[in-house]
């Protein structure tokens, strides 16, 4: 029992101390196994110690993981006439990270929830070379809320999420949470959902229900990272958002209702656009200065469930919102007015249903239409997107084996059909703490796409993954 206590009390300093590789957990339980203690030095019931320790320990949920992924054929592309480019097989991605997660019912009434991420890369990843061929690390809290409830209302402040849309992946009401999009191993909009500090309070009954939300700090979807695949040299710096002596802040409610098979949603928001516009560089000045835009958005949204089919729609009416430029991940947009401001009606439709318990297939498609987007613009001016534009992604899922494997493909595109972009993955669940998983991904690009750059791509990547 004394050789228990001793791993017990080891095991709450790994966990506190949150080593961020294996060889570090190694070294931890190897001291632990090598220390004991006399039980006539003990004057606590060890038993009972034991039990508070692992329903501490419970509250924790720990992910470490190490992946590789690159691109594995070697090509040229042309971006533009007569400039070709080779582009040969190397690894992107070399990286290793840790997630932790805890939650825990303080009290009646109260939750506490949070989540952490950290991320060491190594040799021959794009963000190992980006800082002068050396090992870099990051980390940040992804969520970490304090929640009070009471019958009927309950009250969250913190680090958190706002979801609107019924659409998963693809609505045009999922415009609360900014997004980070760093490179090609996360391509699902909701794994990119970055948290913001709000409160938020809920008041509801059986059928119905208010939401509202203050979101105390907006952010903006950060620039692509420094040596990732969608950070191109611009030719000059861009200046940091510059807030003002003004607070900003957003607000907004929403009121929901089911009835039997379908739920319907009323929202109305003042928020600030998440993608930044840029004004260009001057003979003055050598850097682009961001735009920050705020706007009233009224939306609806409902789902209807028929059968294994669950239909969904959300419509998005924005008033005062810039020009959508560029529709590339992160760049924003060099090349549209940054003082021309338009309303905007957006739809998206999706469809899911479910073949089987262990099948499902979803298809949503969003659209979208300035109103007099040429309006106050000359003849000469071109805009990325005009008249009905917008994407469609379509996704299928399959659990095999007692739930042991897991396979999933993703394709998505464009209204314009000049770019698309597959994905598979397979997971294996090998025991009840470690998952192996494959990747590939495929581009294929015209040469009028933003993405003509990345055509003909075919990406692989491999994760080994420790849950505990």
């Amino acid at each position: 029992m004394s050789s228990r206590l001793s791993q017990l009390l080891f095991s709450a300093l790994i966990m506190w101390a949150c080593p961020s590789n294996s060889e570090q957990t190694e070294s931890f339980n190897q001291m632990s196994s090598d220390l004991t203690f006399d039980e006539d030095f003990l004057d606590f019931d060890v038993d009972e110690f034991d039990e508070e320790l692992s329903s501490w320990r419970d509250n924790f949920v720990i992910r470490v993981s190490h992946q590789v992924f690159g691109q594995i054929n070697s090509h040229q592309v042309e971006p533009i006439p007569d400039l070709k480019i080779p582009k040969s097989a190397s690894v992107e991605n070399h990286r290793t990270g840790i997630n932790i997660r805890y939650q825990n019912a303080i009290a009646p009434g109260w939750l506490v929830q949070g989540t952490w991420q950290g991320r060491i890369y190594w040799k021959e990843d794009y963000e190992y070379e980006a800082n002068n061929n050396h090992v870099e690390h990051e980390y940040r809290v992804n969520e970490l809320f304090v929640q009070k409830s009471t019958q009927g209302q309950s009250f969250k402040l913190g680090r958190q999420t706002v979801v609107w849309g019924e659409t998963i992946g693809n609505s045009v009401l999922d415009v609360i949470n900014h997004n980070e999009f760093r490179d090609f191993t996360i391509i699902d909009v909701e794994d990119t959902r970055l948290n913001q500090w709000m409160l938020l309070w809920d008041v509801f009954d059986e059928a119905a229900s208010w939401s509202t939300f203050i979101n105390l700090y907006p952010e903006f979807n950060p620039r692509p990272v420094r040596g990732g695949p969608f950070d191109f040299d611009l030719g000059y710096e861009i200046n940091t958002v510059d807030r003002g002596n003004d607070p900003i802040f957003e607000v907004g409610s929403q009121w929901r209702k089911s009835y039997g098979a379908s739920d319907v949603s009323i929202m109305a928001a003042y928020l600030y656009e998440n993608q930044l516009r840029y004004e260009g560089s001057t003979p003055f000045s050598d850097k682009a200065n961001p735009i920050k835009n705020d706007y009233i958005l009224v939306g609806f949204s409902a789902n209807r469930a028929i059968g294994k089919l669950l239909l969904t729609l959300d419509v998005a009416l924005k008033s005062g919102v810039l020009i959508d430029g560029s529709s590339f991940v992160g760049v924003g947009s060099f090349n549209t007015p940054t003082d021309l401001k338009k309303d905007q009606v957006g739809m998206s439709l999706g469809f899911e249903y479910g073949i089987t318990n262990y099948q499902t297939v979803s298809l949503g498609i969003q659209l979208k239409k300035m109103k007099n987007e040429r309006l106050g613009l000359s003849e000469d001016q071109i805009l990325p997107n005009q008249g009905i534009y917008g994407s469609w992604l379509f996704r299928y899922a399959n659990r095999l084996k007692n739930d042991d494997l897991e396979l999933s493909a993703t394709l998505q595109g464009n209204l314009k059909g000049d770019a698309a972009l597959f994905a598979g993955n397979a997971a294996y669940k090998i025991n009840d703490n470690w998952t192996a998983g494959l990747q590939i991904l495929t581009i294929h690009a015209s040469e009028t796409s933003e993405l003509q750059y990345f055509t003909n791509d075919v990406r692989l990547g491999a994760a080994l993954t420790y849950s505990f």
